[in-house]
């Protein structure tokens, strides 16, 4: 690509590291872990990157403008209550290995804080072409069925389109006012199944829907037998216990105050334009 300078860099070779991040201005670090095998998994992949970019900035890049770290939601875990979701300042109380690899990695960040101007942005559940979680869940509403964990009537979650999320970061990664700061960048509402579904509706063309909610016993017990499964094979599962643990949450929803009031950040895609050009998007690529 024209203007685009590549450089490969284990995150392991501090060496490498260093020419990497040497007479750059911004940095994103974007990459991570989300399924892993066990706890050291996800503090390999979501942890130690973070302190050895950040030792590679401190040694080669004094003058960095920026380090922006994308960490996420599970950082802070569910909320009590729907609304207004968790705060930026609220005690953090991740469920799952990959939340505390997050949270952890949040950490290590704020440690050269000092040093280093470092943002961090977490984002909930993010939608939008490219994306392949969220995908099979549409295959499954193409079907006439959806199958969901715990209380599906009752759950709520934050969600964000890329495009609002990649606008949001660009905002927090060259605002003076976000050096030493965390942000939600997320929806302005949190949303239900109910309108998730009735995004989807108009262009998936199905009917009535088939709604079945998985009790929460029964998730568990599927999130022991595969995370079993996993550890004999050294594959990672689609679903352990910790992942059962997340998904059997009521409240996965997050405040987008402080963005507003600090950034001047609020996402602008409806959630029924961005689930139809999401939908469309897999059509046209044959995923869908």
């Amino acid at each position: 690509m024209a203007g685009v300078e590549v450089c490969r860099a284990a995150y392991g070779d501090q060496a490498a590291l260093g020419r990497a991040v040497e007479g750059v201005g911004r940095i994103i670090h974007l990459a991570g872990v989300v399924r892993a095998i066990d706890e050291a998994g996800f503090m390999a992949g979501n942890v130690a990157p973070v302190e050895n970019l950040l030792r590679a900035v401190r040694e080669r890049n004094p003058g960095l403008e920026r380090f922006l770290l994308v960490s996420s939601l599970a950082a802070m875990g569910p909320a009590p209550s729907p609304s207004p979701g968790v705060r930026e300042g609220d005690r953090p109380g991740p469920v799952s290995a990959y939340g505390r690899s997050k949270l952890l990695g949040e950490e290590v960040a704020m440690r050269f804080a000092l040093e280093v101007p470092v943002t961090i942005v977490r984002p909930p559940a993010v939608y939008g072409p490219g994306d392949r979680d969220i995908l099979e869940v549409f295959r499954m509403m193409r079907k006439g069925v959806l199958v969901s964990a715990g209380s599906a009537g009752r759950q709520r979650f934050s969600m964000i389109h890329v495009d609002d999320l990649v606008e949001g970061m660009l905002v927090a990664l060259r605002s003076d006012a976000a050096a030493g700061q965390a942000y939600f960048v997320t929806s302005p509402s949190p949303y239900g199944w109910d309108e998730v579904i009735e995004a989807a509706r108009p262009v998936l063309g199905f009917g009535r829907l088939l709604r079945i909610g998985l009790p929460s016993p029964l998730v568990f017990g599927l999130g022991a037998l595969f995370g079993a499964a996993a550890g004999l094979t050294g594959k990672p599962a689609l679903i352990n216990r910790d992942k059962a643990n997340e998904l059997t949450q009521d409240f996965w929803t997050c405040s987008p105050e402080k963005a507003a009031s600090e950034l001047g950040f609020t996402a602008k895609t409806p959630l029924g334009e961005g689930v139809a050009g999401t939908l469309r998007w897999y059509k046209e690529k044959g995923w869908l």
